[in-house]
């Protein structure tokens, strides 16, 4: 099924975006968030745990708001694809939700013990690993498609549709990406020792990331008929060249200011520059269909007088949560002193 042409900017599309760029801050904020998490593991030191917790400790439990607001604004928004999409991942989906919220109690409880402070590790390190592969595979599962009845407007497929060899290994792509993420963060902010191990590990996480979004790009046109007409029809071959030596471009900026001992900022907007491509990407994959490759945003929206109210609160919302974030990481910008905080 071809994707279709001659869209229009109106409202439905103004929420697409909106939904869209929720999704993108959350996956760049949270991101490195969730792969600090799963960095723990290669961590045993308490100092050094205690130090990779409190570089996120004044912004990690912000970062959820944008969840929220991209799953809020499907609902409202596009309610039938919230319908169509909720029962088709509702295992992933609601495995991400609970190992976020373990996470979340995990953060807090294990600097109020020392016997349990191990468990409460644990529980920290699994937490973020079950989010991000969730993540992942709800990504996955979306991507290869979703079994509907268009007739009875319901989901037709099966319990575990979700679970494809694909899927996973979408959701082992985002764990590598946001362990990524997470080492150049700590590049950012930390010194001595603990920085210079994390620069050895973005560089095998870089690589890692690379390969796997190449697998990515190289195996979701043949996903769909509508993804391989999109990316491979007439001059967007062109575009797909461009955007893939894009990544590759920032992936070298990536790798070549990881050698340079004072460039500490640089690799963690290079990495940051790659994901949000690679989000580009899937997007201009996707659009218009909001359930590939059978349900478009029209189809799914809601009526135009609930899209103006809503629009109306986005427009007083989003940019005060956009405020108070870029506030928080201003305050909190520069490198961790494990003695005292920050400097």
């Amino acid at each position: 099924m071809p994707i279709a042409e001659g869209v229009s900017f109106d409202l439905t599309v103004i929420w697409a975006f909106i939904i869209a760029f929720a999704v993108l801050v959350y996956v760049v904020l949270d991101g490195f968030d969730l792969g600090l998490g799963m960095l723990f593991a290669a961590e045993p030191k308490g100092q050094d745990r205690d130090l990779m917790m409190n570089s996120v400790a004044p912004v990690w439990d912000g970062n959820e708001t944008w969840l929220v607001l991209g799953g809020g604004g499907l609902f409202a928004a596009f309610p039938l694809a919230y319908a169509l999409i909720l029962p088709a991942l509702y295992a992933p989906i609601m495995a991400m939700l609970l190992a976020l919220i373990f996470r979340g109690v995990a953060f807090e409880f294990r600097w109020r013990t020392t016997r349990w402070r191990r468990v409460w590790d644990l529980a920290f390190i699994g937490g973020s690993a079950v989010a991000a592969l969730a993540q992942g595979i709800t990504l996955g599962g979306l991507l290869q498609g979703i079994q509907i009845d268009k007739a009875a407007r319901q989901y037709s497929g099966g319990w575990w549709d979700w679970l494809t060899p694909f899927t996973l290994m979408v959701g082992v792509a985002v764990m590598v990406g946001y362990m990524l993420l997470g080492a150049t963060w700590l590049v950012m902010k930390t010194e001595g020792p603990l920085q210079s191990r994390m620069r050895h590990r973005a560089w095998g996480l870089g690589i890692g990331t690379v390969v796997f979004m190449g697998i990515v790009s190289l195996w979701t046109p043949f996903l769909q008929d509508g993804y391989y007409s999109r990316w491979f029809g007439g001059w967007n071959i062109v575009l797909a060249g461009f955007v893939g030596a894009a990544v590759l471009a920032l992936a070298f900026g990536m790798f070549r200011t990881l050698m340079v001992k004072h460039h500490d900022y640089w690799p963690f907007l290079f990495a940051l520059g790659m994901f949000v491509l690679g989000f580009a990407g899937l997007g201009f994959s996707m659009f218009p269909y909001i359930v590939p490759v059978q349900i478009t945003i029209w189809e799914a929206a809601a009526p135009r007088n609930s899209q103006v109210f809503m629009l109306v609160g986005a427009a007083v919302l989003v940019p005060i949560i956009l405020a108070y974030t870029a506030y928080s990481y201003w305050v909190f910008r520069g490198k961790m002193n494990p003695d005292e905080g920050y400097h």
